[in-house]
């Protein structure tokens, strides 16, 4: 699956992707790959579960994103996440 990071609590080591109009899926540090902690706003690609009536992402990568091949001046994309 694929959604957009909503909340990332860096001292707390956990936050929530978007789910539309349902449940927000909560992510915790421990299922980033390659990755310590995620940006709102960044694009991500995940396995989603449910664990006890919550969802929750696994294995959470960030998902590719190519430029806009119409803009006036090529800037590289950085990723909102330190790695």
């Amino acid at each position: 699956m694929q959604t957009v990071v909503k909340k990332w609590f860096k001292d707390k080591e956990f936050g929530f992707l978007d789910n539309g109009s349902g449940p927000d899926i909560m992510v915790r540090k421990s299922d980033l790959c390659n990755c310590q902690f995620l940006k709102p706003g960044v694009m991500v690609e995940f396995e989603c579960h449910i664990n006890k009536q919550t969802l929750t992402a696994k294995n959470v990568r960030l998902a590719k994103q190519s430029l806009n091949n119409n803009s006036k001046e090529k800037k590289p994309f950085h990723f909102g996440v330190m790695t």
